[in-house]
């Protein structure tokens, strides 16, 4: 069976960046489960899948545009230590949350100073060329209730 739109998807993957640094990897964990044409995975990679069938392997090259996009300069801001809780402790690669009118955005802490802080809202990976290596460990038809909720049950446990 190959992968393809409404098709549940089982694979490991090796993700590494441009100068070969290992970013991510399924390595010691379940395999990666998505199911294909509903927007599980960055579009590219599923692209790369298209066709695919348990037992091989490719690997799917993403340049940054079409990962998680530029990094957007206008999304690292300053944030004065007013704006934080008394008791959170701020210290670099912490995430927070804020809100606005246009819903909740989440930052990382990329430097922290007495008055306050630095906080990146682009994606960890923005602005990165992205490198997988995959091995397509299953592919099976989907279920109606998978179809009718857009992603993959039995993977972990949960309720709608």
């Amino acid at each position: 069976m190959k992968a393809g739109h409404g098709k549940v998807v089982r694979v490991h993957y090796r993700l590494t960046g441009d100068d070969g640094t290992l970013l991510d990897s399924s390595e010691g964990q379940e395999p990666l489960t998505y199911l294909h044409g509903y927007d599980g995975l960055l579009p590219g990679l599923e692209r790369g899948l298209e066709g695919m069938e348990a037992g091989q392997r490719a690997r799917v090259d993403l340049l940054a545009a079409d990962a998680y996009g530029p990094h957007d300069p206008e999304a690292v801001i300053r944030a004065a230590r007013d704006q934080f809780p008394e008791d959170l402790v701020l210290t670099p690669g912490l995430e927070v949350s804020a809100r606005s009118d246009e819903g909740t955005m989440t930052f990382r802490v990329v430097e922290v100073s007495e008055g306050g802080a630095v906080l990146d809202g682009n994606h960890p990976l923005a602005g990165q060329n992205l490198h997988f290596d995959v091995n397509v460990v299953e592919v099976r038809e989907a279920t109606a209730e998978e179809i009718a909720h857009g992603h993959v049950h039995g993977v972990h446990d949960h309720e709608h």
